[in-house]
């Protein structure tokens, strides 16, 4: 290689690796405004007026501010009975999948009895079978056991997580096994090892499927629309249907976005707050094999 080539190299590279971050970075921002886009035309669409939602052209800011969508909202319903009933079910629902979870994934990892391995095969078949397949069944079954319009109702069918379950398993086949058979050997049983070694080491990945059943309890509309008929056993995302006016559609529309708002922010904080805990967890439950 001549003088010449040796010096024109680095400077390929560097060109090389510009180009490269550049179309990165690209390809970043161009999904990042695919995600933020919608909620950013949702929020300014709230404070816009009648007219301005009315119109066919693409308006993204609204020509006068004004929070009357959001004082017809809160008048016209009882946000703070939906946010009651959203907190309960969303605390208890997603408390109760995160404890199952982990005694699921402690029993597939920690635990010897035969037909452990078809059980995890099993527990991943749930994770290809789509949410709404499984809502006419289970309204026929809770709401012949009398279960419409109740808490329990609300929670119950969705307590078993595959998803949840398959994460912590993973995570917890990351953990020293030297910690376990140490534990073990000072006569330590399932229970001390679960509560003092296996969920301390496994915090990001508990706290990651705490806060991804935290946004989907929260967040979720297809069963509460299915099994309440009491606005006050309404959760808000099943309740900010009740401003949808059939007479006059038009004159809803921005209500429903103010309301969608108030729905979508308390969980945009709390996913801001603990973000970084997802992206510990996911690296923490690594696939393992």
């Amino acid at each position: 290689m001549t003088t010449i080539e040796a010096a024109a190299a680095p400077k390929a590279q560097r060109r090389g690796l510009r180009a490269l971050l550049l179309r990165d970075y690209l390809v970043l921002v161009i999904s990042v405004l695919i995600v933020l886009l919608p909620l950013v035309y949702l929020l300014f669409s709230s404070f816009k007026s009648p007219g301005d939602l009315a119109t066919t052209q693409f308006q993204l800011m609204p020509e006068t501010w004004s929070t009357a969508n959001y004082d017809q909202a809160l008048d016209q319903l009882p946000f703070g009975r939906f946010f009651l009933n959203s907190a309960i079910v969303t605390v208890v629902g997603a408390g109760l999948k995160v404890l199952l979870a982990i005694f699921t994934a402690y029993g597939l990892v920690f635990c010897e009895f035969p037909g452990k391995t078809y059980i995890f095969w099993a527990v991943l078949a749930t994770l290809m079978v789509p949410p709404q397949v499984t809502v006419l069944p289970n309204f026929v079954f809770i709401s012949g056991l009398g279960g419409v319009d109740t808490y329990w109702g609300l929670i119950l069918p969705g307590l078993a997580t595959g998803f949840g379950t398959f994460l912590l398993r993973q995570a917890f086949m990351q953990l020293p096994p030297e910690i376990m058979e140490a534990a073990e050997l000072d006569g330590a049983g399932h229970w001390h090892r679960l509560w003092h070694h296996v969920v301390p080491m496994a915090g990001p990945s508990i706290a990651t499927v705490a806060l991804v059943n935290v946004v989907y309890e929260w967040n979720d509309y297809l069963w509460p629309l299915v099994i309440t008929n009491d606005p006050d056993m309404m959760t808000l995302a099943r309740g900010i249907t009740l401003l949808r006016n059939s007479d006059n559609l038009a004159a809803s529309v921005g209500p429903i976005m103010a309301g969608t708002v108030m729905v979508l922010v308390p969980v945009l904080l709390l996913f801001a707050v603990l973000q970084r805990h997802i992206v510990n967890g996911f690296t923490q439950g690594g696939v393992k094999g």
